[in-house]
């Protein structure tokens, strides 16, 4: 049995307290991203005329392009969920046999 002493759980090998870096891996990525979406935005400023049945739409062309690849997102993702649901019920049902 190995018996620790109290309150060197915590601290680095190095010896003193953990130290918190500055910018993490993921504030980096959301900045960046966010850079990116704005130098999007600022060169599709542009509006574009959307026919759909009897309806007309103008919008600028950064909302719509990020609206459709939200929504293509969302069903990537749902038939994602679909398919594993399909996959789980064929090895429930085969597990009952």
């Amino acid at each position: 049995m190995v018996q620790q002493t109290p309150g060197t759980a915590n601290t680095p090998a190095t010896g003193g307290e953990p130290k918190a870096s500055a910018l993490s891996a993921g504030l980096i990525a959301t900045l960046a991203g966010g850079g990116l979406l704005l130098v999007f935005v600022v060169q599709n400023r542009d509006d574009v005329t959307l026919n759909f049945l009897f309806w007309s739409f103008t919008v600028p062309l950064w909302l719509f392009t990020i609206v459709v690849a939200v929504l293509g997102s969302v069903v990537w993702i749902g038939l994602g969920i679909l398919r594993r649901h399909r996959h789980r019920k064929a090895r429930r049902d085969a597990r009952d046999d």
